[in-house]
C-alpha cells in the first residue's frame, strides 16, 4: 500500500513539474512557440516522458486552465458567508483583481488565452467552463440580490454582471501587460500602476453608490 502512495505521489509530482514549466513557457514565449519537446527540456524529462501524462499541449494548457479555476474558487469561496449583497460584490471585485496580481500567469491562461477554450471547443465530451461558469453564477446571483436592495438599474441581471466583469477584467488585463503603468505616465498621473488601479476600482464602487442614491 504504501508502495502505492509512493507511486501516485511521485506522478503527482511529475504533473507539477510539467504544468509549472508549461505555464512559464505559454507565458513567457507564447501557445505557438511552445512544443512538449521544450516542456520536456524545461524540466530534464525525454518528450516520451511528457506524453504519458498529456497527449498533447492542449491537454495541458486546458489542466492548467482547470487547476488555476481551482485555486481561484479558494479564493471566492469565503466570499459566500457575507451577507449584505453589495459590500459581497465589492469583495468580489477586489479578491479577483488580487488573485490577478498575485498570479498573472495563471490569469493569463485562464481569461487572455483561447487555447484553453479552443480546447472545450474540441472536446464536447468535457463539461462546459465549468469553472467560468460556477464564478459567473456567483456574480449573477449577487448581482440580483444588489437589485433587490436598489442597486443597478432593473435589467437582466445578467447582463450587468457581465458588464461589471467585463470592466474588472480589463483592469486586470491593462495591469498584467503593464499598459497600465504607461496608461498612468503617460495621461494620468505618476501614480503606480498598484494605485491606479485601486483607484479605477474605487471609481467603479463609488459610481454603483451614487446610481442607488439617485433613486431615492
Amino acid at each position: 500500500m504504501k508502495g502505492e502512495d509512493k507511486k501516485t505521489n511521485r506522478k503527482e509530482d511529475v504533473r507539477k513539474l510539467i504544468l509549472d514549466a508549461a505555464k512559464k513557457l505559454f507565458v513567457e514565449e507564447g501557445y505557438q512557440s511552445t512544443s512538449m519537446r521544450k516542456i520536456a527540456s524545461e524540466i530534464g524529462y525525454s518528450p516520451t516522458a511528457i506524453y504519458l501524462y498529456y497527449k498533447d499541449k492542449g491537454d495541458v494548457v486546458y489542466e492548467l486552465h482547470q487547476e488555476g479555476f481551482s485555486l481561484l474558487k479558494t479564493y471566492l469561496m469565503p466570499l459566500a458567508t457575507v451577507e449584505a449583497p453589495f459590500e459581497r460584490l465589492k469583495a468580489l471585485g477586489r479578491t479577483y483583481l488580487n488573485f490577478a496580481k498575485e498570479h498573472p500567469d495563471f490569469y493569463e491562461v485562464m481569461f487572455m488565452m483561447k487555447e484553453p477554450m479552443v480546447h472545450l471547443d474540441n472536446n464536447p465530451t468535457n463539461e462546459m467552463w465549468e469553472g467560468g461558469k460556477e464564478m459567473f453564477g456567483f456574480i449573477i446571483a449577487t448581482i440580483a440580490e444588489c437589485q433587490q436592495q436598489g442597486y443597478f438599474s432593473k435589467d437582466n441581471p445578467q447582463y450587468i454582471a457581465l458588464q461589471a466583469w467585463g470592466l474588472v477584467h480589463g483592469l486586470c488585463s491593462l495591469y498584467i501587460t503593464t499598459r497600465l503603468d504607461k496608461v498612468g505616465m503617460e495621461n494620468i498621473s505618476e501614480l503606480s500602476a498598484d494605485a491606479l488601479l485601486e483607484n479605477a476600482y474605487k471609481s467603479f464602487v463609488s459610481f454603483v453608490e451614487s446610481s442607488k442614491n439617485s433613486k431615492r
